[in-house]
Order: C-alpha cells, then structure tokens, then sequence
C-alpha cells in the first residue's frame, strides 16, 4: 500500500508566520519530556486564541477551561508553560495546519493505554491516519513517521510490528480547532529575542513528532539572546541545573509583565544512547563466559521449616540483658510480642538467640516472624546491621540480561571500550512472592540499557550484576518513585548508569564513585567476591 502523505500543513513565510488571508487552523502543543509536541484540546485552543486577541505578552490560565490543567498557566510572552505547583517548565508554540484536516474537522485519533484510558495522537500521526481513513485504505504503516506500529481500520487496532502486541483505537469527533485568517504580528507567535527568519522554529514544515535527527534539529532549535536580554538558565526536568525552576519562570513572568524582554534558555538534553553499532562490532565481554543470563517463574519448593531455619545462625542465650528486641521493641527478658500471635511448635515466646556473625540478640519467635514474612529462601538478614545470612535471593520477575562490548568509550574512560547491558522483562502476572499475588505488573521502559567501562572493576561490576541477576536481586515489583504507577517493575537498591554520553540526570558519567558505590550496594544484598568463595 502506498502510504497517504502528511496533512498538508499551510506555507509560511520566513518570519516563522503564515502568509495573508489564507485560512488556517490553530494547534497549541507542548513539548513533553520525550521531545514530542503533544496537541492541546481543541477547547483549550480555543481558549488561548481569546486570550491572545486580549493580550499578546499577557498569561493563560488553562485550568479556566479544563479542570485537569489547574495547576498550568501559558506565558505568551516566552512561549513556556509553567506548573505553579512543581515549577517545571515546558516550550509550547502554536502550529498551523490546513482547515481540511482532521483538527479542521473536529476529528481526534486515539489509542487505548494500559489503563484503559484514551490518549490522542500527536497532531501530525492523527492527521496521518485521517487521510489513510479517508482514502479507505485498509492499513497504514507509520514508520516513515518513526514509529514500529500498524493502524489496521478493520478492526480499530494497532499492532506493535516487534513485539505483535495490539490495542484498541478509536476515531471520535470533538470540537474544531479555531481557525484564523491573515498574518499574526511575531511577538504574538514567537518568544521575545526571536531573530527575524532564524531564531523561532517554524510552524508547520517538517515538525514531525518523530524521533531522530530531523525532529531534534526541529525542536532544539532556539531563539537568538541579543545583547543586554536576561538569561535565565531554567532547571531541566530531572532537577540539575543552576536555577530552579519555580524561581526562574515566575522571574521571566514579572520580567515579560513589566515590559521587558526576557529569554528562557534550557539545560541540554542527556545523551541516553551511543552511535549505532553493527553486529559484526559488538563483541563479547573478555574473561565472562557466554553474552546472556534467563531467569525463569520461580518454582515453589516446599518452604524450609522457619524454626530450622532461624536456628541454624543463631545461638541460645540463656541469660538475656535487660534491653528491647528491636524487632517486638519488648524486653528480651520479658516474652515476645508475638505471643499469642504465631505459634510454633518448640519455639516458646521468652527463648532468645544471637546471631552468630554480627551477635545482635532478638526473641526467637520474633526471628521466625519475620523469616516467615519474607521471601522464605533459607537466608536470614539482620534487622539492625543488615548482615545476611545464607544466599539472599529476591523476588525479580522473569526475564533476559545480556551483556558484551561496543565499540565507544564513556566519558572519563576515554581509552577504553564500553560494556553494554540489557535487561528486558516482559509484563506478567504476579506470584505468591509478589504484593499483589494473581494480579497483573507491568514492566515500563524495556528494554533498559545499561553501561560500564570495560576495564577491571568494570568487569567486576559485570559479574556480580550477572550474580545478582540470577538471584533475582536487580528488579523487583513495587511502585514506581518516577510515576507513582504501583505493581510495576522497579530498580531494587542497586544502582545502574543508563546515560551513556552525559551525566545530566545523574545516572551517567563521569562519576568517579560509581563502581565503588555498586560494588558496597551489591555487598550489602549479600553479592561479593568474598560471599562467592565463602
């Protein structure tokens, strides 16, 4: 099938605005965190085309209009979005596109996420598929726009072409977007220190919401900050940046308010991934044996005896002191707290025992207590210093890691090879391990790429991560601290770079105390050198 071509977005001219008296339609959108412009509503654009009449360098006031935007105002004077209640910052612009496309009409594309909930395409992939639709085509193939997905208009759906995973879509009319006729002056379209023909991006050529260089050439192009223009250099949304924020929008807001000019600059953009290596560069790690580790559904054995289990690292005291088990906070001379509550049969509530490596001493009911609350896999870990005993395993789900060499060094590592990881874990059905047994997890952002430098520690790194891979240490099913999202698959306590080029979230490099610092975490969930030849 011959792909229907892009909505046919209106000709500009070079001062970043449309030509006169040609009809068009006005699209409002923000840039998201993905460096993809998302639309506002139709009815939200509606509002801001009132307010700009109004006011041209005045401010918008989204939740007027939609009760899920109170938190959000549009400063037209700089072209942002801020949130008051987090301060994050956001460039917004205003597109034009034809009045026969879908926005024209009312048309709104969307597809069903994993809540159930619809969310609408990116302006230029719903206008897409509109002319696909139009035209009866029976599918449409969105790659050119750089997405893997298939639109099939038979059964409403669109199918993942890698993973074969399809969800529902929907086609519904909503209100039109507002249309406009003629030039608009350029501080209403642009922000304050725009060069004329160079500094503002131009609305409605070759702004696909797409990834590589085309889109992120479109989208980091920036205004020029003529002489004696404050700059202020706004925080970037992971929190690294000299100036907060909060701090940095409502100055640009007073500024613009009182008439003076103002230009908002961004902190760069992480680098997460290396160039693209072939396969005939990728190589395996030197001195670790095979480039893959699978874990599969953990099989449930016959849970070990609690009672023996507790016993076999630690020692009866028969003359307790005076002090609280830090597990009951009772006194070690008086009865457990868990009497009453758990009963075994041999265990009376006053024994006390002390653990035979780190010697802190607790009510032996209240050691089976808490093995019997846990993963039940024959270790025992001290709830004051956190030394383990035996092999601790976790509660990772199934799942793949790779691992070998790319060609690209890491910045600080300028002479050596980078060791590449990846992990991917596919969504699944939680176990009797898991908080919410029978219950579906999600497993967000995989797979995940991991680096390490490949020079002796590094390697070390590798082997222990392999280790703790296979105990089931790296992952395991909580809630999300990025997205608040629980039964989904997060990072358990040992910390990974996932940056490659930069260190601009803090999960890259240069980080000169990163392999020491994984090497103790990994110590601390009892995997080590040491702990292996123990």
């Amino acid at each position: 099938m011959s792909r229907p071509g892009q909505g046919v977005m209106m000709p500009v001219t070079g001062l970043g605005f449309p030509p006169q008296n040609v009809a068009r339609v006005v699209v409002w959108e923000w840039l998201n965190e993905h460096s993809r412009w998302r639309p506002y509503t139709a009815t939200v654009c509606h509002h801001i085309e009132n307010v700009l009449k109004e006011d041209a360098r005045g401010s918008v006031v989204l939740g007027q209009v939609d009760a899920q935007l109170v938190p959000y105002i549009i400063d037209l004077q700089s072209m942002h979005q801020f949130r008051q209640d987090t301060g994050t910052m956001r460039p917004v612009r205003r597109n034009f596109y034809d009045p026969s496309s879908a926005p024209g009409k009312g048309i709104v594309w969307e597809w069903e996420n994993d809540g159930g909930a619809w969310t609408a395409y990116d302006m230029d992939i719903c206008i897409t598929i509109q002319n696909a639709y139009e035209k009866q085509h029976p599918w449409l193939d969105l790659s050119s726009l750089g997405f893997c997905y298939l639109i099939y208009f038979n059964s409403m759906s669109q199918m993942n072409r890698q993973t074969r995973r399809r969800r529902r879509l929907r086609r519904r009319l909503d209100l039109a977007y507002p249309l406009t006729v003629g030039s608009i002056p350029k501080s209403q379209s642009w922000p304050v220190g725009a060069s004329s023909g160079h500094g503002a991006p131009t609305p409605g050529q070759n702004n696909l919401n797409r990834p590589g260089p085309q889109r992120a050439t479109s989208v980091s192009t920036r205004a020029s900050i003529p002489p004696g223009v404050p700059a202020l250099p706004v925080k970037n949304l992971n929190g690294t940046g000299p100036v907060h924020p909060a701090l940095a929008g409502m100055t640009g807001i007073l500024l613009c308010a009182a008439g003076l000019p103002v230009c908002l600059t961004r902190a760069p953009k992480p680098i997460l991934h290396p160039p693209p290596v072939s396969k005939s560069d990728v190589k395996p790690v030197p001195g670790v044996p095979g480039v893959c580790r699978k874990t599969k559904k953990k099989h449930l054995k016959k849970s070990k005896n609690p009672e023996d289990v507790v016993r076999r690292y630690m020692q009866k005291v028969k003359n307790p002191p005076d002090e609280d088990c830090t597990i009951c906070m009772e006194r070690l001379v008086t009865a457990s707290g868990y009497e009453g509550v758990l009963r075994h049969k041999g265990v009376r509530p006053e024994l006390v025992g002390r653990l035979g490596r780190c010697g802190h001493m607790y009510h032996l009911l209240c050691l089976v207590a808490m093995y019997s609350n846990g993963n039940k896999d024959g270790s025992l870990q001290c709830p004051t210093c956190k030394a383990i005993y035996g092999e601790k395993t976790g509660t990772q789900p199934p799942g793949k890691m790779e691992f070998h060499l790319i060609p690209h060094s890491l910045p600080g590592f300028a002479d050596t090879q980078t060791i590449r990881i990846v992990y991917d874990i596919p969504t699944g059905i939680q176990g009797p391990e898991h908080p919410n047994p029978g219950k579906k997890f999600t497993a967000r952002g995989f797979p995940r790429h991991c680096y390490l430098p490949n020079n002796e520690k590094g390697r070390k790194v590798l082997r222990l991560l392999i280790t703790a891979w296979e105990r089931r240490l790296i992952f395991t099913i909580g809630t999300s601290n990025t997205t608040g999202e629980s039964d989904t698959v997060v990072w358990n306590e040992i910390h990974h770079k996932t940056e490659f080029g930069s260190n601009l979230t803090g999960h890259g490099y240069p980080d000169a105390s990163y392999l020491d610092n994984v090497l103790a975490e990994l110590t601390a969930q009892g995997v080590s050198e040491a702990a292996a030849k123990a």
